[in-house]
């Protein structure tokens, strides 16, 4: 039996990310339409600006995106686990990103008999979660895979990403990068521009005391349904757990947003989070 040699094909981690939009353009460049793919995970929680942003990048380099979707939100991941995720452990991530990337990547050899080559957008201050997503998609797959960090590897000089995609491209950002110019122009002249990333529309449950502080003066309703999930766990599954933590031990989002309108949300924005995006950012 002669088994043929699998076909490469190029696929970017299209996150809605800035270096996911960057990397994602000059994968396509190098490689040709024809040779790759933009691959975009849904969790249903994305802001849906991010839509308008990635449709608009999609455009711009000529190729269309490749979506798969669970099905499931966040939430209801949570449900299933009997675990709310926090900074420590997020199964919403496992479940709605990696699993449905893995089962696309396994489809993509079985049925087309194709190689992937997956790019990430993540720089070279985020080297400690390329070594981490490198091992991961070694194991979990059937076998290894291949993983590319070209801001780390190969755009090696300090690139404006954001500039280009803006005063090049012509396509203005995702609101959640300057979101404070919008809401809380207040807020932007102290330099507090938004959001690290995008993850779930701000609803990140790897985001901090500064992420959720900034989710609380932006989008104080987003901020109460967050709440309001946190709390329906707890009274569903009779737990005294939390997203934040706070001397080892739970520390509602409830308590916070008291303690946020006890004090002043601003005492909290630039603090800066011990928490770190999950797999979900690729930007």
């Amino acid at each position: 039996m002669i088994i043929l040699a699998r076909k490469p094909v190029h696929i970017a981690m299209f996150s809605g990310g800035a270096s996911s939009a960057y990397v994602s353009y000059n994968m396509v460049q190098k490689y040709g339409h024809e040779n790759c793919i933009l691959f975009f995970t849904n969790t249903l929680w994305e802001d849906e600006d991010n839509y308008r942003f990635m449709d608009e990048v999609a455009d711009y380099i000529g190729l269309d995106i490749t979506e798969r979707v669970d099905g499931r939100t966040p939430e209801e991941v949570f449900y299933d686990y009997r675990f709310l995720g926090n900074s420590r452990l997020a199964k919403c991530s496992e479940e709605l990103k990696v699993y449905q990337t893995i089962t696309f990547l396994e489809e993509l050899r079985d049925e087309q008999n194709l190689e992937p080559i997956l790019y990430f957008g993540i720089g070279p201050h985020e080297k400690h979660r390329a070594d981490n997503l490198t091992e991961f998609y070694k194991h979990h797959p059937l076998e290894p895979i291949e993983t590319r960090f070209p801001m780390i590897d190969t755009f090696t000089e300090d690139i404006d990403i954001k500039g280009i995609i803006e005063n090049e491209w012509g396509i203005q950002l995702p609101r959640m990068y300057n979101i404070t110019s919008e809401v809380r122009p207040d807020l932007a002249a102290k330099g507090i521009k938004g959001f690290s990333h995008a993850n779930c529309g701000g609803r990140c449950v790897r985001g901090g005391y500064q992420h959720y502080a900034l989710l609380y003066a932006i989008w104080p309703d987003r901020y109460k349904e967050q709440e309001e999930m946190e709390e329906r766990f707890r009274e569903h599954f009779e737990k005294d757990v939390s997203i934040l933590k706070k001397d080892g031990g739970p520390f509602t989002l409830k308590q916070y947003r008291e303690q946020l309108e006890q004090d002043g949300v601003e005492k909290y924005l630039n603090i800066k989070d011990d928490a770190v995006p999950c797999v979900c950012s690729y930007s």
